[in-house]
């Protein structure tokens, strides 16, 4: 479905209407965006409907399809109702209590980590929970329970964002907002596809464009929708950003188009730098990226020349072996022309999940909360005092990543694992090596609002957790704007919200009865106001009526503020020691898996509007799923014809890794040697990805891998038709 335009207030739906009695408000819990919405209750107390909040920043009473249909997750299939245990996987679950589920996952913990060590048992989390949740389980996973390798699947999606970041600033954290639309003077996106992914940030571009003509340059390996509202699509060769990159910086350094000043001012390791992009001319790097050399000059003058220019990027750029370094070459591209801390000039990173940049600010996943390092000792001593615990029981660095998790699991040096609202026997690359990579724990606690999620079918206790508006706190959007989430309705069943879990948890512990795990959101979130004070991410000026009452608040705010701010760097200072933002020379290295003659064919993979990452919450809902309920791709027209493949058929995919069965849509939208699939059919991307990790990030590349088609009998095509068919 094709679906550009975000909705004004909810639907009206056909046939006899209930009456809603209150609206409630919250904000949307599906992308990053941070849409402002209502949802409304009847007499019964039974979320009916959903629109979206007019006096809000964000959207503007805007909705898309999937925040309109939100209010139906209440009721969704497959919810968790009471806690599970069984003593071994595949054996049928039996029901029990909290406390007996506390129990015996706390002494398996206990036991896996004084036979093993204490690094012998990991906690995986995600990007869908509250803030205040984030904080207390990084309270719990660094403070009581001690073992250092604890991430988020953020790690998928957002790694190379936030070390790019770091890398260049010195800090995670993007430095532009929404409103920086509609005082650009040039718009360059990187492996985005806005109207599809985050269809309300689309219309804000829209909204500024109508106001204001500007260019608008889509770099994407697919005619997107994006690319087709463009004025100018450059069709990458896939994994080649950092060549198109060095080659624009290259041709703005050799005609004198840089900002000088700003330069020598505010960046360091200019010289490097410079060096490196000489030998980045555009005649060699149209051969390696596949722009032209008349198109690679022509963008890097529009860009350098206007008066204020900004780039965005998601997975495009993130999910790649070189993502972290492409994230480098944007910021050093608006480092060089001056394009960060102004109106309009920006590196503006667009996050995936509801709460990603919660997890990156407030959850310890990469060190301790409100962005300090366990590398840094001042860091350890502030927070061990502020929980009360000895300094001495925080490890001295980072401990491993999600994706390096797992292959631990493999190895033996992790015994037991507790996941978090995520699914990695979907999400994760390379399915059927996970499945046999989570055979190896003793030990596997879930924690999620779905049963029926993969995961639990590799798990010995299932927490079942609450939803979204079940629970009461804050998430932080893609502009740094923190909002707020009330308790629409109570936890399905008997569900719990995760803070409630993470704090009953604790009490097993014998540090978490030294450290105090408040019961309220509010109560957490003070002391997230108390640790942030003087901090980059300064969020002391803000409470949850302040949220509520001004729809969202950007940070850094301070105490004694009024309003947040919309923008990071403004004055030019930087969270280096020299107070400078680093030009990082930045080689590229060709370690693509690339088409050959055995495997022909590129595979990429992006969203549409219709669903949000694996479907286990958009699958369920009828008006989501019936526009896009089953996997496919889409495949080049000429390139089908010589294979002699039709429009609606079916084929089957392959890779060196694993094969899946598509329903193929033929299209122009992509080049001869490419097909595309949605990645939220993990039943077919995921058995196929590479999942060679970035060195930096330890993200995944799941954008780049080389797949051959084969035809499939008549039998086998109808068999999938039919499993299609039944599965929602």
């Amino acid at each position: 479905m094709l679906f550009t335009r975000p909705i004004k207030n909810e639907i009206k739906l056909p046939g006899k209407q209930e009456e809603v009695v209150d609206w409630k408000y919250t904000t949307c819990g599906y992308c990053s965006t941070g849409c402002s919405i209502e949802v409304g209750v009847n007499k019964k107390g039974e979320g009916i409907k959903a629109r979206g909040v007019g006096d809000a920043d964000v959207n503007q009473g805007k909705l898309c399809l999937k925040g309109i249909f939100e209010h139906e997750l209440f009721t969704s299939a497959g919810r968790g109702t009471v806690p599970l245990m069984r003593d071994k996987i595949f054996e049928d679950y039996k029901e029990t209590t909290w406390d007996a589920a506390f129990d015996k996952t706390a002494a398996e913990i206990e036991r896996i980590q004084q036979q093993y060590g204490r690094d012998s048992f990991a906690i995986v989390s995600t990007g869908q929970i509250l803030t205040e949740e984030f904080y207390t389980l990084g309270k719990l996973a660094r403070g009581v329970i001690g073992t250092n390798n604890y991430d988020g699947n953020t790690t998928l999606c957002m790694a190379s964002a936030v070390s790019g970041y770091k890398r260049s600033f010195g800090s995670d954290g993007p430095p532009g907002c929404y409103d920086d639309f509609s005082h650009t003077d040039c718009l360059m996106a990187f492996g985005s596809n806005l109207p599809e992914q985050h269809p309300v940030i689309y219309w804000r571009l829209k909204q500024a464009l109508e106001k204001k003509k500007f260019p608008l340059i889509v770099v994407d390996p697919r005619v997107t929708m994006f690319a087709q509202f463009a004025d100018m699509h450059l069709p990458i060769t896939p994994g080649t950003d950092v060549v198109l990159l060095n080659s624009l910086a290259h041709v703005i350094l050799d005609e004198g188009l840089e900002d000088r000043a700003y330069m020598e001012a505010h960046t360091s390791n200019i010289e490097a730098f410079e060096k490196l992009v000489e030998k980045y001319n555009p005649v060699m790097a149209a051969k390696q990226c596949g722009i032209d050399e008349d198109t690679i000059r022509n963008v890097a003058r529009l860009y350098a020349k206007a008066d204020a220019a900004m780039s965005i990027w998601t997975m495009g750029i993130n999910q790649s072996t070189h993502g972290s370094d492409g994230v480098v070459g944007i910021n050093s591209l608006n480092l060089i022309t001056g394009n960060i801390g102004k109106k309009g000039g920006t590196s503006l990173s667009i996050t995936g999940q509801c709460n990603a940049m919660g997890t990156r600010e407030w959850s310890s996943c990469s060190g301790l909360p409100g962005y300090r390092a366990l590398e840094k000792e001042q860091d350890r001593e502030d927070i061990a005092k502020f929980w009360g615990i000895d300094p001495e029981f925080f490890p001295k660095k980072r401990g491993l990543f999600q994706t390096d998790i797992f292959p631990a699991i493999e190895t033996g040096q992790i015994k037991g694992l507790w996941i978090i609202a995520t699914n990695p026997m979907t999400s994760m690359p390379n399915t059927a090596r996970i499945r046999k990579t989570f055979e190896n724990l003793e030990f596997c606690v879930v924690q999620d609002s779905y049963r029926d999620v993969e995961t639990t079918e590799y798990a010995h206790v299932y927490f079942p957790a609450g939803l979204w508006a079940e629970k009461e706190g804050c998430m932080t959007n893609t502009e740094r704007r923190v909002n707020f989430i009330s308790n629409v309705l109570p936890p399905h069943a008997e569900s719990k919200p995760d803070l409630w879990i993470f704090n009953q948890m604790a009490k097993r512990f014998a540090n978490g009865n030294k450290i105090e795990f408040p019961e309220s959101a509010s109560a957490v979130f003070d002391e997230m106001r108390e640790l942030s004070k003087g901090r980059f991410l300064d969020i002391s000026g803000m409470s949850h009526e302040k949220i509520e009452k001004n729809r969202g608040l950007q940070w850094p705010m301070k105490e004694e503020a009024e309003q947040g701010s919309a923008r990071l760097y403004e004055d030019g200072v930087f969270n280096y020691p020299d107070k400078r933002a680093k030009l990082i020379p930045l080689d590229f290295i060709d370690n693509n898996e690339v088409p050959d003659e055995k495997y022909p064919f590129w595979l990429n993979s992006g969203r549409v509007v219709e669903h949000f990452h694996t479907r286990t919450r958009t699958g369920k809902i009828g008006n989501l799923n019936k526009f896009s309920p089953t996997p496919y791709m889409e495949m080049n027209s000429d390139a089908a014809a010589e294979l002699g493949i039709t429009h609606m058929s079916y084929v089957r995919l392959a890779s060196r890794r694993g094969d899946a069965v598509v329903l193929v849509q033929l299209t122009q939208r992509v080049p001869r040697n490419m097909v595309f699939i949605p990645f939220h059919f993990h039943e077919c991307v995921n058995r196929l990805s590479l999942g060679l990790l970035d060195p930096h990030s330890r993200q995944p590349a799941f954008k780049q891998c080389a797949v051959r088609i084969e035809m499939v009998s008549k039998q086998e095509a109808a068999a999938i038709t039919n499993k299609s068919n039944r599965a929602f």
